[in-house]
C-alpha cells in the first residue's frame, strides 16, 4: 500500500500562505516553501523515490506468489500508523486510549478475514465501546475524566481513519481475484502519484486548497485524473478482463477520495503543528503519511469493484 514514491510540486503564487505548511507530500502539489539540497519536492527525493520502489515492488511479488500474505503486511501498517497517530494526539494532550485503540484496530482489521463485512462492523462497534469506557475511568473510580468527549470522539474518529478504511484492502483480496484486484488499486494510486508530480511541476500554478494545503494545485489535480482515468482504462481491461467503462469510474472516484484523504492529514497535521506523522520511512515521514490517501482509495476500490464487477 506504500508503492507510490513522491508527489508533484511547483511554485505557488502565495507562498506566505504556505510558510508554516506541515505537509510535504501527496498529489496534486505546487510548491510553497524553500525546497530540500537537490530536491524540488521539498524532501530527500532520491530516499522518497527508492522506498517507493523498494516497498511498491515487494508489494507486487507479495500480491502474485502469495497473497495472504499481504494481509499481514497491511496488519502491521495499520497497527504502526494507529501508534503514530495516537502519539503525535497525546502529545498534543488529547488523551486518547492507546491500548483499546491499537489492539481493538487491529481486530476491525483481522476480523475481516474470517468473517467478511459484519466481522469488521462487530469489532469496530465493540473497540468504540471500549474506548469510551477505558476513556471514562482512565484515571480511576474517582476522578471525573478531562475532556471526555473530545478525546473518545478523536479516539473513535482514528478507529475509522485508519483500521476501518484498510480493513476494505483485506475484504478486496478476499474477492474472486482478489490479489489482481489490490493490485489494480495499488497501481491506479501510483498513477494518481505520478500524475500528480507531473503535472504539479510543469504546470502546478493555481492553488486548490490554499488554506488547507497550499502545495496542492488544480494542474496537479488534473495531472492526476489524466493519468488515473487512463491507469484505470489499462488495468481494469487488461488485468480483470472487465468492461473499461469500470475503470475510468474506478479512476475518477479514486483520484476524488485520494485527494480528500491526503487533504484530511493535512489539516489534522496543521492542527498538531507537525510536518510528518512519523520518521520511519525516509523521504516519506511516517507509515501514517504513506496511507494518508491510501486508505480512503482501499473503500472506494472495494466498493466500486464489488459492485460493478
Amino acid at each position: 500500500m506504500w508503492a507510490s514514491g513522491a508527489a508533484g510540486t511547483e511554485q505557488a503564487p502565495a507562498a506566505s500562505a504556505a510558510e508554516h505548511d506541515p505537509e510535504a507530500h501527496g498529489p496534486n502539489a505546487v510548491l510553497a516553501a524553500p525546497p530540500a539540497p537537490g530536491s524540488r519536492a521539498g524532501r530527500n527525493l532520491p530516499a522518497a523515490l527508492a522506498v517507493g520502489f523498494g516497498l511498491g515492488l515487494s508489494l507486487i511479488a507479495i500480491l502474485l506468489f502469495v497473497p495472504k500474505v499481504f494481509i499481514g503486511v497491511v496488519g502491521v501498517a495499520v497497527g504502526v500508523a494507529t501508534w503514530e497517530v495516537a502519539k503525535r494526539l497525546r502529545e498534543a494532550d488529547v488523551l486518547v486510549p492507546r491500548i483499546p485503540l491499537i489492539v481493538g484496530g487491529q481486530a476491525v482489521f483481522w476480523l475481516g478475514w474470517p468473517y467478511g463485512a459484519s466481522g469488521v462492523a462487530g469489532a469496530f462497534a465493540g473497540t468504540a465501546l471500549t474506548c469510551m469506557v477505558w476513556r471514562l475511568f482512565d484515571h480511576g473510580l474517582q476522578t471525573a475524566p478531562r475532556n471526555f468527549l473530545r478525546d473518545t470522539a478523536i479516539a473513535i474518529f482514528t478507529l475509522a481513519w485508519i483500521p476501518l478504511l484498510a480493513s476494505f484492502a483485506t475484504l478486496l483480496l478476499l474477492e474472486p481475484d482478489g490479489n489482481l484486484r489490490v493490485l489494480t488499486f495499488m497501481i491506479l494510486v501510483v498513477c494518481s502519484d505520478v500524475g500528480g508530480y507531473v503535472a504539479g511541476v510543469l504546470f502546478g500554478r493555481h492553488p486548490m486548497v490554499p488554506s488547507i494545503s497550499p502545495k496542492k494545485s488544480w494542474e496537479g489535480f488534473g495531472g492526476s485524473l489524466v493519468f488515473t482515468v487512463i491507469g484505470g482504462l489499462l488495468t481494469v481491461t487488461l488485468l480483470l478482463e472487465a468492461n473499461s467503462m469500470i475503470g475510468v469510474v474506478l479512476g475518477v472516484g479514486l483520484v476524488l477520495v485520494a485527494t480528500c484523504g491526503d487533504l484530511i492529514e493535512s489539516q489534522i497535521k496543521r492542527e498538531l503543528g507537525i510536518k510528518d506523522m512519523g520518521t520511519l520511512l525516509p523521504g516519506h515521514g511516517g507509515i501514517m503519511d504513506r496511507l494518508d490517501s491510501m486508505l480512503p482509495s482501499a473503500f472506494v476500490s472495494w466498493l466500486v469493484l464489488s459492485t460493478l464487477l
